[in-house]
């Protein structure tokens, strides 16, 4: 009689204790399938990664791992909560059907968050756009921190931060896609001989390529362009350099500080006779 009743006892404390091991057992499942995902995609990421060529490619992995990882723990995370009211008697049908129907009305007042999560889908599979880019989106140009499919975010020269939502993009300008171009305007006086510049912009241009620091980031000899633009006193000569991704605004900028430097020394023997 004894054992019977402490048989009925420990029933009692199953039946009791039953539904938070259910909990238990789901949330311990969830855990490890998002272990286990986050798992598999990060040696997926680092596999594809060492196989890509170029740093665009591993840009792009990267960015796709990361929104599959989002995407994947707001599914898991859902999974189990519905579980879990199914086990502590709520129905999850009601429940279901009234985010339905909450659903469509959210989304005819949601729009423009639709449109963010299809346009960055697309733009992610298009690859249009990958984190590491220098773009410009909406009137703001800057390097690419994030993308996701609700926004990017990019920060400009200056520090600041811009938060561009997907549905305001219809235009992307990638400035860093396969490669760039420094392009050059450089201004010299009517007096000046042409033929005489254009031979210091070839030696700026042969002398940067056998830098060690800036040699690298250029791919190919300088094209001139030639003359631009005709003013009173001066005349505006254009040029550019094929260089790497993003790397065209410091080529630039040294160019200009070496030909100046040229021009100077070109004009020394005239500030001599003035004086």
């Amino acid at each position: 009689m004894e054992m019977k009743s402490i048989l009925n006892e420990m029933r009692e404390w199953v039946e009791v204790l039953r539904p938070g091991l259910h909990i238990l057992l789901i949330w311990v499942l969830a855990w490890f399938a998002l272990r286990s995902l986050r798992r598999i995609l990060g040696m997926l990421n680092r596999h594809i990664v060492s196989r890509a060529d170029e740093s665009p490619d591993s840009r792009r992995v990267e960015t796709l791992t990361n929104v599959f990882r989002y995407a994947s723990n707001i599914l898991l995370i859902g999974t189990a909560i519905l579980l879990t009211l199914g086990v502590v008697g709520i129905s999850v049908a009601p429940l279901l059907a009234t985010a339905g129907v909450a659903g469509i009305a959210i989304g005819f007042g949601a729009q423009s968050l639709v449109k963010d999560f299809f346009t960055g889908l697309f733009l992610l599979l298009e690859n249009q756009v990958s984190e590491g880019d220098v773009i410009e989106a909406a009137n703001k140009a800057g390097y690419v921190e994030r993308v996701t499919l609700r926004h990017i975010r990019i920060r400009d020269y200056d520090g600041s931060v811009h938060f561009i939502p997907n549905s305001m993009i219809t235009t992307v300008t990638n400035r860093s896609r396969d490669y760039s171009y420094a392009v050059i305007d450089l201004n010299v006086r009517r007096s000046d001989d042409l033929a005489q510049v254009f031979s210091l912009m070839h030696k700026v241009s042969d002398a940067m390529r056998s830098d060690p620091v800036f040699g690298p980031a250029i791919l190919d000899d300088i094209d001139l362009g030639g003359v631009e633009k005709v003013e009173e006193a001066t005349v505006m000569l254009r040029c550019r350099l094929k260089v790497r991704p993003s790397k065209q605004f410091r080529i630039r900028r040294e160019f200009l500080r070496r030909i100046k430097s040229e021009l100077d020394r070109l004009r020394e023997p005239e500030v001599a006779s003035v004086q």
